[in-house]
């Protein structure tokens, strides 16, 4: 795998290695994605075999420009305009009506396409240079952590992918709001740094997605998982647990944990855009810290967390009675 760093030859590399077919990671200011030209299926193809993703798994579609949206796109709804002259470029994906000649591998067959317009200046460069969208899931095997810097993708796909560009640790550090606008009220469909707050002077949001909503990534029951066993609980168990002689090697992730004892300790950041930042990166380093288990010490179940936490219900599994001795 080719490191690749911001310079202007090697931002040409990279849209030559994409134009080729190859793949190469790129920064987006979410977390790193695994690109392949979308014009490309056997590059796209390349991408679910480097991840070992399931077909019945969307891609994200990333745009060189809102000019491009309408090659995706078989309409816009008029609701979708402010969103878009709002929230694009930056860490929003909107799911809309797909194209006839969208190919099947992109959205797993569904008549919706997810879109976005990334905000990351290296991901911009790279696409007015290659002048094509790219798909670009996370760089990271299926279900496993998001990658947050190069290192994480090098430490993961090493020798399954041509190249990784390093731009550095992710600003954001959890992947996009995705937004539903295919359906007659929007939803969303996974929170991110886009919230239902910043979304509601222009949406008439539903509380809920719809029964029949588009599938989209990252909502399986389990994802974003550490190799290691991962565990959640909540604040008001942390001392109980904490006590149990089981958990006295884990490594711990938790906001406020004074007197913890543990094989490996971070304190995260107490507010939910910090946190967020943090999160891949503190279960990476968690997940490699040799301890035989991760325990996370949720933050609050408040609407602020709602990404957050999101991630971390999807990373860990909970911890009930039955585990504490």
């Amino acid at each position: 795998m080719k490191s690749l760093h911001p310079t202007p030859e090697d931002l040409d590399l990279a849209a030559s290695l994409l134009r080729q077919g190859q793949l190469v990671a790129l920064p987006t200011e979410t977390v790193y994605g695994l690109a392949g030209d979308a014009t490309n299926p056997e590059a796209v193809a390349a991408i679910f075999r480097a991840k070992n993703r399931p077909a019945d798994h969307p891609l994200i579609v990333h745009l060189p420009g809102v000019d491009h949206l309408m090659n995706w796109a078989a309409r816009v709804p008029d609701h979708a305009w402010p969103v878009i002259e709002r929230f694009w470029p930056g860490p929003l994906t909107l799911v809309l009506p797909a194209r006839s000649d969208v190919p099947a591998i992109i959205n797993a067959g569904q008549d919706t396409v997810a879109l976005r317009w990334s905000s990351h200046p290296l991901l911009q460069q790279v696409l007015d240079r290659l002048q094509k969208p790219v798909a670009a899931p996370s760089a990271n095997p299926f279900c496993r952590i998001s990658p947050t810097t190069a290192e994480h993708v090098r430490s993961h796909l090493e020798g399954q992918i041509a190249a990784v560009l390093d731009g550095g640790p992710c600003a954001v550090g959890i992947e996009s709001t995705i937004l539903d606008l295919s359906s007659p009220r929007p939803a969303i469909l996974r929170p991110g740094a886009i919230t239902a707050d910043m979304l509601a002077p222009y949406l008439d949001l539903a509380e809920k997605a719809a029964p029949d909503a588009p599938r989209v990534p990252g909502n399986l029951a389990l994802h974003y998982s550490p190799r290691q066993p991962c565990y959640r609980i909540e604040p008001a168990e942390a001392q109980r647990v904490l006590a149990a002689a089981q958990w006295r090697d884990s490594a711990v992730l938790a906001m406020d944990a004074p007197g913890i004892t543990a094989g490996w300790f971070r304190q995260m950041p107490s507010t939910p855009d910090a946190y967020a930042q943090a999160l891949y990166a503190a279960l990476h380093e968690a997940d490699g810290s040799g301890c035989p288990s991760v325990l996370v010490i949720l933050p609050p179940d408040e609407p602020a967390w709602r990404a957050v936490r999101d991630r971390l219900l999807r990373a860990a599994r909970p911890l009930g009675a039955v585990d504490v001795l």
